[in-house]
């Protein structure tokens, strides 16, 4: 039995609560439809919802995903290979709507278990194919499988450095930020101050790296530039929530600004932001299966 005191403190606690909603002592799922247009995508359980099976074309690199940020790194880094020459890196990219839950099928689930995009398989071993999920993870499967390339081994520690970096900021600035600024049918200032202030402290410590190097992780353009580019990048260059004016990004991260302008004229990387996209007013390739494919789509460069 708690004291007197005790008693109080409890009292005084409870009192100095914040008002509004109370956690209840067991959460349970309810779906609300209204709140917001991913509200019967999520869900707190694993596993397909669908039996289907995924496509498969003629290249033995098969991708599966959708031109979110996290997508559009690994079709960055396989143009930014054929670029290069790498004929090996040819590849189909198929359009997974996660929007039409098309993550949640049996065939997804196979490659991906956490049925998140991008997932990709290999079949260059036809005995033995590989799957590989995690856009970093698929980012370093590529180098390796391609000579190291985009990671200089003189500064592989830091290049990995960067990119796990860019792995765990990466939810604050969309499950985050962008969530809160931009998609929650209410704003409430509470968690968009909070993630506002972690994204600006972000921008500032990218803006403070790039004040005496051209890149991220070392005087190279490398992966952790492509993975830190389609999330930190496309914010500064406005592409993303429409808050470039809100953070104040040209007047206070001139330096990411400045870098993530010398990216976006890369040939590969306009050719890469729109594998896999079927909407918005810019380039569109919900699918993708040759260099051929780009003819004619808007802002993609051969």
């Amino acid at each position: 039995m708690s004291s007197p005191s005790e008693r109080k403190i409890d009292e005084a606690s409870a009192t100095d609560a914040p008002k509004g909603y109370t956690p209840p002592k067991v959460w349970k799922w309810i779906i609300d439809e209204g709140s917001n247009k991913w509200a019967t995508v999520n869900r707190p359980t694993a596993g397909p919802r669908t039996e289907k099976e995924l496509p498969l074309g003629k290249h033995p690199l098969q991708l599966y995903s959708m031109a979110t940020p996290n997508g559009q790194k690994v079709t960055i880094m396989l143009e930014e290979l054929l670029e290069m020459g790498i004929k090996e890196a040819e590849y189909d990219a198929w359009l997974i709507e996660i929007g039409k839950q098309d993550q949640f099928s049996s065939g997804f689930c196979k490659v991906n278990p956490n049925s998140k995009i991008p997932a990709m398989m290999d079949y260059s071993n036809k005995e033995k194919p590989v799957r590989v999920f995690e856009s970093g993870a698929i980012l370093l499967y590529l180098s390796d499988k391609f000579g190291n390339s985009f990671v200089p081994m003189e500064h592989r520690q830091e290049v990995l450095n960067w990119l796990f970096w860019q792995m765990g900021a990466a939810p604050y600035v969309g499950g985050g930020f962008g969530h809160f600024y931009t998609y929650a049918t209410e704003k409430q200032q509470y968690p968009i101050d909070r993630f506002t202030m972690e994204t600006k402290r972000q921008l500032d410590l990218l803006n403070n790296v790039l004040k005496d190097q051209a890149y991220v992780a070392c005087d190279e353009y490398t992966i952790a530039d492509i993975a830190i580019w389609t999330w930190h990048g496309q914010l500064a260059l406005g592409r993303m929530y429409s808050a470039k004016e809100f953070l104040n990004i040209d007047e206070e991260y001139p330096n990411v600004v400045r870098w993530a302008e010398k990216i976006a004229e890369r040939n590969a990387v306009k050719r890469g932001i729109v594998v896999n996209r079927s909407w918005g007013e810019e380039g569109q390739l919900p699918n993708r299966h040759a260099s051929s494919d780009f003819d004619g789509v808007v802002g993609a460069k051969l």
